[in-house]
């Protein structure tokens, strides 16, 4: 299955890879390394070795500090997101007027050394380490994700994912997304926030609020908006489907530490489930056929 599914990721960074090559390297090289390695959970310098591959794949192969350097270039990085966006595009994930937002913990041992990684509200209490936080739509991708520490502010990093959305509609979100300058910054991305109060049953204070979020008040009040708010559900069914299947987003290796790593592994893993779904969605329509 893992060679199938590399094939399949290959084909792809070959097909959206445009750029002259720079060097012995292209960058689809580098990223069919990357991907190799992440699809088997084994570090980087695993794939780096031949032993490691199978006599059917014909790949050259960088050494380690090669593939170090090369993933933090900007033409590997921008080949990633070239991938991820025709993925979108061929799994047919258009942005529909409901979205959702939310995080999904990372955590790692209280006791790594990882300077990136801190400690912040996790599923059960504190813990150390990431957040992926992402914003979904009607498909099973994300539209736009990132990685930040445990720390991180949940309405900080929406509000730099808001002018990735395209389009318009509701953003559904938990009571940590209800902020004032959250739902005037998703209002300028032309999407209306709707999130329940942090402190419901409480007086609203003498200080202005936004309208959007007056407006998301008297909206939980109704039938509607009850409805509207069941279907924030389901993107903890989404990130369920990212960690579920074999080779899925499980948590962090010991090897994967530093904000820059655990963002390739994060993105690696959005890729492969990417080419999971669409090995699926190949082998139904010939079973149909």
């Amino acid at each position: 299955m893992e060679q199938e599914l590399w094939k399949l990721l290959y084909t792809l960074a070959c097909q959206s890879d445009k750029r002259l090559a720079s060097g012995l390297y292209r960058p689809s090289d580098i990223v069919g390394v990357a991907l190799w390695a992440v699809l088997h959970d084994r570090p980087i310098v695993w794939a780096t070795l031949e032993i490691n591959w199978p006599p059917g794949i014909r790949l050259f192969i960088p050494s380690q500090s090669t593939m170090s350097r090369r993933l933090q270039h900007p033409t590997t990085q921008d080949l990633m997101h070239e991938m991820e966006k025709a993925y979108l595009v061929l799994l047919m994930l258009v942005q529909r007027w409901v979205k959702m937002v939310d995080a999904k913990p990372l955590p790692v041992s209280g006791h790594s050394k990882d300077p990136d990684a801190h400690w912040g509200h996790g599923v059960r209490g504190y813990a150390k380490g990431y957040k992926l936080f992402a914003i979904y739509g009607e498909g099973p991708l994300p539209l736009t994700w990132r990685v930040a520490p445990m720390n991180a502010g949940e309405t900080t990093v929406a509000q730099g994912m808001l002018p990735d959305l395209q389009g318009g509609g509701y953003l559904l979100g938990d009571k940590r997304y209800d902020s004032n300058s959250l739902y005037a910054t998703t209002r300028q991305n032309n999407h209306q926030l709707v999130a329940p109060r942090q402190r419901p049953g409480t007086g609203l204070g003498h200080r202005p609020h936004d309208p959007d979020r007056l407006r998301a008040m008297e909206l939980l009040q109704t039938p509607f908006g009850k409805a509207l708010m069941e279907e924030r559900n389901r993107i903890e069914q989404d990130f369920a489907h990212l960690t579920n299947f074999g080779g899925g987003l499980a948590p962090l290796p010991n090897w994967v530490r530093r904000e820059h790593r655990v963002r390739l592994w994060v993105q690696a893993k959005i890729l492969i489930y990417a080419a999971w779904l669409q090995f699926k969605l190949q082998h139904s329509v010939l079973a149909d056929a």
